[in-house]
């Protein structure tokens, strides 16, 4: 809003920086245009189409016309001379006429993203010496402008989700460029794998290429995905063996299966999936875009009925849909040797119409959600929820036409088998198919799988980093291999699925898995369907040789069954039965640890979100350390056995809700709705996430509950076809002062979900509050959030169906604006759960920063009081299990 009149220093800043976003402005005010002191002037949401006047900002240094309605450039903008700072980002702009940037000597900040742009003005070059930063992302460039190369000051440089191919080398050298980003394209020179590893890999790779001679990598990931017995399997072998081969049920994929094949100078990297759905939860860790997806159906079991049809087809398409929407699936019908040529005929229409159906279903479902933002009445405060679900709209799968084949007939096989070289060879299906890659890329490569393929290699394929090296480099043509280029060719392997190396978990930083089925062969250990059974069978020596007892295992099953929990020493002793039978027991200890160090797998698990790591700790533990506020803390080790929570074997929901006392009509209620609807393992890793962050807790299939400062929220999943919600709710808050902290809590949680759903491209969500009358079927819809708070000025909503008005702060996170001085904070609470850990308030909750030491002791004296307390008086409080401090800028931390 426009600045009132101050007095002296004040007066002039005011006047200087003019914010008037968010206003629904069509036209620039006439008061602003006149004042000649404005040198930041903020049009930001919008609905602006021209910006006649501008150009009398004379001293404007700071102009942002973002989320607007411009389709012109302003060419008024080149009066502007003093200005630094413009963004037009998130309009509708296509062509920027010559002649604008030549006038603008001072820019250093440019944002073009989110338009509709395939070229830049060659003027653009003369801010050579002063631009910095440039965001092109979003739009409709097929190469690198040609100005942009002449920029040499720049230092950010952000191209995503163009149409690029190639990136010239020359971007990259004689520039101060620290950042850059190009993911979203189909690029082939460097591949997007290389990219992915930032600048220097970039630079390392253009100077592999120089002065040799490229080759181009041919490689298809190959995904296998279908339900369970549908022949997925069979394919797979049949293919690669060039034969039909049959498949026993017995022999049927545990988890995923890896393996090579070639047609002709094409290379397929096979992952076959399990199709059983306790198998879906890993599936995230491994599924990735570009990837040619194969859909196999069981025409045996096939039905002309939808119920049929959503079991053996419409679920994977919808999780393709959300998890990798440019992906392209080929639907192949297996079992046909058990049909008749007209079943063959009509149950291949019938999926085909019903795909095809889906896609149109897709499709008029974003457009509703567009137009629906679009005609609301304050559209500007749905900009980025808009261009969001623009970029969803031109995401769709390739459908390709599904393929009958009789798997014990080896002409079948082999038709299916140029079919898809058919399809790889087509450019406009695969535009990236193709990488442009040096010479020691595919040396190094051949020499791993040379090492691999070694009867030296142990069976579970893990090699030090260090050692391998060492083994690359003792061949004369590697014998010149560095550890940097060594490490960006490993990155690469990884991310093309030949190799595992996850540097960025600490316990696995030094390991490479040179065999990555040995990873999944792990994994499935833990995840996998029967698991119950599995440990109802450990043997007895098993168990004596972990110092367990047959009492112990029976425990072991019931935690499990009921809580979906498992005790450290029973995941030794699963996993050390599965290693033993495949003669691996060199790498037990490593793989699962011990009570006093973290094991490989276990790391994993948790890196990604499978399980979360419960310790059983008593309430006082007179061992433990005194605290003193100024000198460093000592975790004292409480001796508890670590326990692993599965939530993808949760059943039981009774201690949640008798904790929380079921839903009261004054309670904070909001939804997260997902379209189509909530992914398979959704919901599981956001309570694995949340849970990490709020110690006391309490969970089940569908709810949880977390208590922050004595505060409960209650996190619920509805995941019904066409009303798919996460619902979060908390008791309305006593005194109007308490509302900061309780909405902390809520966007905690929000960021939480949002953050996830980034990992299905495909995936639509939005928040809504339902309308606190009684029986009135409305909700509110939030606009977009920016930090902590929504997008919205108002004090007051009115409700479009009962007419009932309510204070804003009861449905979103805004916080009141009429509150006087602020209370003291509530009083500490202490909690144990059924799972044994421990909380303690006040505190509100931010998750995205940790605690310095010293903020640590100015903000603890108050809980140090509490400990002094307890020590006085003999006793100690056990101290969790450390891990990440949790602050809030005005509060304090959360332990």
């Amino acid at each position: 809003m426009i600045c009132s009149v101050l007095l002296g220093q004040e007066q002039d800043d005011c006047a200087s920086q003019v914010t008037l976003s968010t206003m629904r402005l069509r036209v620039l005010p006439p008061t602003v245009l006149r004042d000649p002191r404005v040198e930041s002037l903020n049009l930001d949401r919008n609905k602006l189409k021209h910006v006649p006047g501008i150009s009398k900002l004379g001293r404007l240094r700071k102009l942002i016309l973002s989320k607007n309605e411009i389709a012109d450039f302003p060419e008024e903008i080149q009066s502007l001379v003093h200005l630094e700072k413009l963004e037009l980002n998130q309009n509708q702009i296509r062509v920027i006429p010559e002649g604008i940037f030549s006038c603008l000597p001072r820019l250093k900040h440019l944002r073009l993203n989110n338009n509709r742009l395939s070229a830049l003005p060659k003027d653009l070059a003369t801010c050579s010496s002063s631009l910095q930063y440039l965001n092109l992302s979003n739009n409709l460039f097929r190469a690198v402008p040609q100005a942009v190369l002449e920029l040499v000051s720049l230092q950010e440089l952000y191209v995503q989700n163009n149409a690029l191919r190639q990136l010239p080398r020359e971007l990259f050298e004689g520039r101060p460029l620290k950042m850059f980003k190009a993911n979203g394209n189909p690029l082939r020179e460097p591949p997007n794998e290389v990219c992915a590893g930032g600048i220097q890999q970039i630079l390392s790779y253009f100077s592999q290429l120089e002065n040799c001679q490229v080759e181009e990598d041919r490689r298809v990931k190959t995904m296998f995905l279908g339900a369970s017995l549908a022949g997925k399997s069979t394919i797979c072998k049949s293919l690669k063996q060039r034969q039909a081969v049959l498949v026993s049920e017995e022999e049927r994929t545990v988890g995923i299966e890896i393996s090579e094949f070639h047609i002709q100078d094409f290379t397929f990297l096979f992952w076959d999936f399990a199709g059983q759905l306790e198998y879906y939860v890993t599936h995230h860790v491994f599924i990735t875009p570009q990837a040619l997806v194969i859909l196999v159906i069981n025409f045996q079991k096939y039905q002309l009925n939808n119920d049929i049809f959503q079991e053996l087809v419409g679920f994977w398409i919808s999780n393709l849909f959300m998890r990798v929407p440019n992906s392209v699936v080929l639907p192949v019908g297996t079992h046909t040797d058990c049909c008749t040529g007209e079943e063959v005929e009509e149950k291949t229409r019938d999926i085909m119409s019903k795909i095809q159906a889906m896609l149109e279903e897709r499709r008029a479902n974003l457009t509703h959600f567009i137009d629906n933002l679009e005609s609301r009445e304050e559209s500007e405060f749905y900009v980025d929820q808009w261009d969001r679900l623009k970029e969803m709209e031109r995401c769709t799968l390739t459908i390709l036409n599904l393929v009958p084949v009789n798997c014990t007939d080896y002409w079948d096989i082999k038709k299916l088998e140029m079919t898809i070289l058919e399809h790889v060879k087509n450019e406009e299906i695969f535009p990236n198919v193709i990488r442009v890659l040096p010479p020691v890329y595919k040396e190094v490569e051949a020499a791993i799988v040379d090492i691999e393929q070694s009867e030296e290699t142990a069976e579970h394929g893990m090699m030090d980093l260090n050692h391998l090296l060492s083994e690359i480099t003792h061949r004369e043509h590697l014998s010149h291999l560095g550890t940097e280029l060594f490490q960006d060719i490993l990155r690469y392997l990884h991310r093309i699925g030949l190799i595992i190396w996850y540097e960025e978990i600490k316990q696995l930083e030094s390991t490479v898995f040179l065999r990555p089925a040995f990873l999944i062969t792990m994994f499935k250990i833990l995840v996998r369907y029967g698991l119950v059974q599995q440990l109802e069978s450990i043997s007895v020596d098993l168990l004596v040789g972990e110092h367990a007892t047959i009492r112990d295992q029976s425990n072991w099953v019931w935690t499990f069954k009921s809580k979906a929990m498992l005790c450290q020493r029973a995941m030794r002793a699963l996993v050390k039965h599965q290693l033993y039978l495949e003669g691996m027991k060199d790498v037990f200890e490593e793989m699962v640890g011990h009570k006093t160090r973290k094991g490989r797998l276990l790391s994993l698990l948790e890196h990604f979100e499978i399980c979360l790591e419960v310790r059983n700790a008593k309430d006082l533990n007179p061992g433990a350390r005194e605290f003193v506020p100024g000198k460093p803390w000592e975790t004292t080790q409480d001796g508890g056995e670590a326990y692993y929570l599965f939530p993808t074997y949760l059943n039981q929901s009774e201690e949640v809700s008798e904790r929380w006392g079921g839903d009261h009509p004054e309670d904070l209620h909001v939804r997260a709705y997902f379209s189509p609807e909530i992914p398979e393992g959704f919901f599981q890793r956001l309570m694995v996430k949340a849970c990490s962050f709020y110690s006391a807790h309490w969970v089940a299939k569908v709810t949880c509950l977390l208590i922050c400062s004595g505060k409960p929220l209650l996190i619920k999943e509805n995941n019904q076809k066409g009303y798919s919600y996460i619902e979060l709710r908390s008791r309305k808050p006593v005194q109007r002062t308490e509302f900061q902290v309780t909405w902390d809590f809520f966007m905690a949680i929000v960021f939480i979900i949002r953050k996830l759903s980034e990992e299905w491209p495909g995936l639509h969500m939005c928040m809504k509050a339902p309308c606190r009358t009684a029986g009135c079927p409305a909700e509110f819809f939030w606009p977009d959030v920016d930090d902590k708070n929504t997008v919205t000025k108002e004090e007051i909503k009115t409700c479009g169906t009962c007419g009932h008005r309510f204070r804003t702060e009861l449905l979103l996170p805004k916080v009141p604006s009429d509150l006087g001085i602020p209370q003291a904070p509530p009083p500490a609470h202490y909690y144990v759960t059924s799972y044994g850990t421990t909380t303690f308030g006040p505190s509100s909750v931010h998750v995205s920063r940790q605690v310095t030491w010293r903020q640590l002791c100015s903000s603890w004296f108050v809980l140090g009081v509490w400990l002094l307390f307890f020590s006085c008086c003999g006793l100690a409080l056990t101290w969790p299990t450390p891990a990440p401090i949790l602050v809030n800028e005005k509060n304090g931390p959360v332990v």
